[in-house]
């Protein structure tokens, strides 16, 4: 896997509106790189000493078609997201690195596969890119009748209630455009407010399972796990006795 060190000309634009609150996302020109498959870069800022880890959560497409990759940055205290939310402009100029191992990247000839993604809080940020790179595979697939072809997509997102569902809309837009291709349970574990209607169907409350993630074990599907380090270890660690080969196991931990 290649790491590159790319200077970014400069910001395209900032907006808070594709991400719960406190959070922001980031539109940044990007020349150097033709195709982006990783799900993570690091942010060198002039004058911030600290390096900024943030998450990619948008398509390989988006940085094809538009040169354009999507961040996900939290509103924390930590000098690079400080200096994003609140000193970033238009012009501004930044290094970035990308590198990492937590990432989907099938080429057209290979075996098609089914992925399990699990999500336990803001892990959902990198999966998201990940569910978006694939649904643009089965657009692919189903306009042009080639390319990789996908199997099915399974994501299992845990958070304390449905106002931290991160990206809910968007997971749910991708569920009803390919209603038999992708789906989705929305784990709550402290809900204490009504559910909408909408969310109501996906609404799971409780804790994610062993048991959903056994019934999906097969020599066809691709486990990637996303979330604080007890749940990471907990699923990876089942799914290992359950004999999912470890090279179908793929996971990230950020806590």
């Amino acid at each position: 896997m290649a790491c590159a060190a790319v200077l970014v000309p400069g910001l395209l634009r900032s907006s808070s509106g594709t991400i719960c609150s406190p959070a922001a996302s980031l539109k940044l020109t990007f020349s150097a790189l033709r195709h982006l498959t990783l799900t993570r870069v690091d942010f060198f800022i002039p004058g911030v000493s600290v390096v900024g880890g943030f998450s990619i959560c948008s398509s390989p497409r988006l940085l094809e078609e538009e040169r354009m990759i999507e961040l996900a940055v939290k509103y924390t205290n930590h000098p690079p997201a400080l200096w994003i939310h609140n000193q970033c402009t238009l012009d501004s100029e930044v290094a970035v690195r990308v590198g990492g191992e937590f990432f989907f990247d099938p080429q057209p000839a290979d075996a098609p596969r089914n992925l399990v993604l699990i999500a336990g809080g803001v892990g959902i940020n990198p999966l998201l890119s990940i569910l978006r790179h694939a649904a643009d595979l089965h657009r692919e697939w189903a306009d042009k009748g080639g390319g990789y072809e996908m199997g099915t997509i399974k994501l299992f997102y845990s958070a304390q209630n449905t106002s931290e569902l991160l990206f809910k809309k968007n997971i749910l837009d991708l569920v009803n455009e390919f209603p038999e291709k992708i789906a989705c349970r929305l784990h709550v574990t402290k809900q204490t407010t009504q559910i909408s209607a909408e969310l109501k169907p996906y609404i799971t409350e409780g804790r994610i399972t062993e048991k959903e993630i056994s019934d999906h074990v097969s020599k066809e599907t691709l486990f990637y796990i996303c979330g604080p380090p007890p749940m990471t270890d907990f699923f990876s660690k089942q799914l290992e006795n359950s004999r999912v080969p470890p090279e179908h196991i793929c996971f990230e931990k950020w806590w």
